[in-house]
């Protein structure tokens, strides 16, 4: 397995942040990949894919450094630098315009495990990279950048509060699959044999992406370490948990979708993410909810978590019951 060794004080340090190359990155390998995570992703990608494989299609060279580059156990450093606090996207792309060549070709060894295809032999790649991410963040990305920063804002609020309710092990373990802490300083970051890194005195930064079964570690020298990490789940999928519409007819859609949501504790920032309601809406529905006995409040560090209480979750189950019986049954005799 693939594990860094992290000191006290890097750990103490060590914070989380939001990247919009790395949501564009991820998203392209979203689309390389061409596989859902959840019903949000599979609407996306139908909107997105088949304009994508278009353009390779009419560019076969890029098409094929993308396969090259996004390789099954790794990726190619130059495609992925290292995310910097408060860095827009055209600074971080612009890394990757600026790769050296040679570097490009060598770290595409890497990815394929072996020699570079002879139509890559070139000095363009970090450019033709660089257009491709450009387009990828200009027409499937930033359309949606607002409510993506809002749901990464919202995990971020999540994880720090975890971070103080249990610790820097708790947050780290739950992650993304294969990132578990495994004590004595050591943080595993994938379940690959790759050999151990010493992060003492280094920079460690915590970066989420909403694209779901993605994620992956990167570097910049021994200074600064970033790992990516799909948000959370329920925060990242738009199509989650929609609300009975006979808990809309008794409570008002927009109230109704709020008790939903709060099947799982979440923060007003975080509602206000994965609702699409503004702040006073979401305060003026959680405080009848309170009222009502129908959702509970507890503080978590410096954050305060929303849930449902037993009559909540009795109300919601009880209606969507209701519903379930009311369906017609499809199935044939």
């Amino acid at each position: 397995m693939g594990w860094w060794q992290i000191n006290a004080d890097t750990l103490a340090g060590s914070r989380f942040l939001i990247s919009p190359f790395a949501e564009a990155f991820g998203c392209l390998r979203l689309l390389h990949g061409a596989v859902a995570g959840h019903p949000g992703e599979r609407s996306w990608l139908d909107a997105h894919l088949p304009d994508y494989r278009r353009r390779l299609a009419r560019d076969p060279v890029t098409a094929l450094l993308v396969s090259a580059g996004i390789g099954r156990d790794w990726t190619a450093d130059f495609l992925s630098p290292t995310p910097v606090d408060g860095e827009t996207f055209e600074e971080g792309v612009a890394k990757v315009r600026a790769a050296d060549p040679a570097a490009a070709r060598s770290d595409l060894t890497v990815s394929l495990r072996g020699p570079v295809p002879a139509r890559l032999h070139r000095d363009d790649l970090p450019e033709r990279a660089a257009d491709l991410l450009t387009y990828v963040w200009t027409t499937a990305v930033r359309p949606y950048w607002p409510h993506r920063r809002r749901i990464l804002e919202a995990d971020v609020v999540a994880r720090t509060a975890q971070v103080s309710r249990g610790g820097w092990a708790s947050a780290l373990g739950a992650l993304r699959p294969g990132t578990r802490w495994l004590g004595e300083n050591r943080l595993q970051v994938n379940a690959r044999a790759y050999p151990p890194r010493e992060l003492s005195g280094a920079e460690l930064v915590f970066v989420p992406i909403t694209t779901q079964r993605i994620g992956w570690a990167s570097w910049e020298g021994t200074d600064r370490y970033a790992l990516i990490y799909p948000c959370a789940g329920a925060l990242a999928d738009p199509d989650a948990a929609p609300a009975p519409a006979g808990l809309g007819a008794l409570l008002g859609t927009a109230r109704a979708g709020v008790l939903v949501r709060l099947g799982s504790p979440l923060s007003t920032s975080q509602l206000v993410a994965v609702t699409g309601q503004g702040l006073g809406s979401v305060g003026r529905h959680l405080r009848v909810l309170l009222d009502a006995g129908l959702v509970e409040r507890r503080r978590a560090g410096r954050s305060v978590l929303y849930s449902r209480t037993a009559a909540g979750q009795t109300l919601v189950e009880a209606v969507e019951a209701v519903e379930a019986r009311s369906r017609p049954d499809t199935r044939r005799g």
